[in-house]
């Protein structure tokens, strides 16, 4: 079978004889590269993430665009040269390599940050297959989860995620080389590092056969593509256990299931339409009695945003009537509110029964 990065290799090679015959013919050679923006998208409801809608941007050799268009070729050669040698570079890295490209050197990493992105969504490679990956890699997993990787010998190392003591496994920076072994039941991803240190401690994954995984706010492109990949290949459910607040719905879980408007070309390679927000629901602080901090100003704008514009949000009623409950009690809830009830009440009372009513879930 051939890997992803060979075939992101064999693209590269064929858009670069597609614009040198171009030069042979005649022609001014040109790339296309889809509009990476929400102006550039619908929300498919039937998928359950957005897609794009085919605005194009066209880059080409002309006296305007002759420096971008030269930048843009250069970092295509750094990847098919990362590709063939089987290496990486961080996005930091890549804009330091440019320094040696004259002319068509990159003078603040933004803008190279920014081509390599185009160059994703051109060749349709996730930007690790293309060699290039983050600064950050991605957040803590333990559970029954057995992740085969490779030494630096090249032998399969396996890690069992059921055996780490008090610890947990980090998500690296690349996981397109990591395959999974796992006879989990679901996922349940958390947003707060304290809240994952917590079930981990009382090892809610033993008693319930789960994998757990710390989204660490909104979760990085590491953590997206491992919860995406077990949740495709081995059909496990993703549960999403959040703050009761505006950040924990529109940004964390949103970004989780349907993708982020920067990222809009990669939903279908990055969002988890099949996610589900188990709590804490604006529900749950009444029927919990949870304790409560004010909604500030900022918080009432995001939810009313969401109201207006996210088409996410727009296509769910159940959305909806939960934002429009919020907005109206004027209040919000962290997970540790919980704590109200004893150290191991959301252990052994609260998920539980949430885990077991699917009617209190969020789409």
């Amino acid at each position: 079978m051939i890997s992803k990065r060979e075939l992101a290799k064999e693209k590269i090679i064929d858009v670069s004889n597609a614009m040198y015959n171009d030069i042979l013919e005649g022609r001014r050679p040109k790339l296309k590269f889809p509009v990476r923006s929400l102006a550039n998208a619908r929300f498919d409801k039937e998928k359950g993430t957005f897609v794009l809608i085919g605005k194009e941007k066209e880059r080409a050799l002309t006296v305007n665009q002759a420096k971008i268009f030269a930048q843009t070729v250069k970092m295509m050669e750094f990847s098919k040269e990362l590709l063939i040698t089987n290496d990486f570079s961080t996005l930091r890295e890549a804009y330091y390599v440019s320094k040696n490209w004259g002319e068509a050197r990159f003078d603040d990493q933004q803008p190279s940050n920014s081509v390599i992105e185009d160059i994703e969504a051109s060749l349709n490679f996730l930007r690790e297959e293309l060699g290039f990956i983050p600064e950050e890699d991605g957040a803590s997993v333990v559970g029954p989860l057995k992740i085969v990787d490779k030494s630096e010998k090249n032998e399969e190392l396996k890690i069992d995620c059921a055996r780490l003591g008090s610890g947990a496994y980090n998500i690296p920076n690349d996981i397109t080389k990591l395959e999974f072994e796992t006879d989990a039941e679901f996922i349940l991803a958390i947003e707060t590092a304290g809240m994952f240190a917590r079930l981990n401690a009382e090892k809610f994954w033993k008693k319930h056969n789960c994998i757990l995984i710390s989204l660490k706010g909104v979760p990085a492109r590491a953590t997206r593509q491992f919860t995406k990949r077990l949740n495709e290949e081995h059909n496990l459910p993703v549960l999403v256990f959040t703050d009761g607040d505006p950040y924990g719905y529109l940004n964390i879980y949103r970004t989780l299931k349907v993708g982020s408007g920067k990222s809009v070309h990669l939903a279908d390679k990055l969002s988890i339409p099949s996610a589900r927000l188990i709590g804490v629901t604006p529900q749950d602080i009444n029927d919990y009695d949870l304790p409560t901090h004010p909604l500030k100003d900022h918080d009432i704008k995001r939810l009313k945003d969401g109201l207006k514009n996210d088409d996410f949000v727009k296509s769910h009623p159940e959305w909806q009537k939960a934002i429009n409950h919020m907005i109206e009690s004027k209040e919000r809830a962290e997970q540790q509110s919980l704590a109200k009830y004893g150290l191991k009440y959301v252990v052994e009372e609260y998920l539980p029964a949430k885990i077991e009513d699917k009617s209190t879930w969020l789409p």
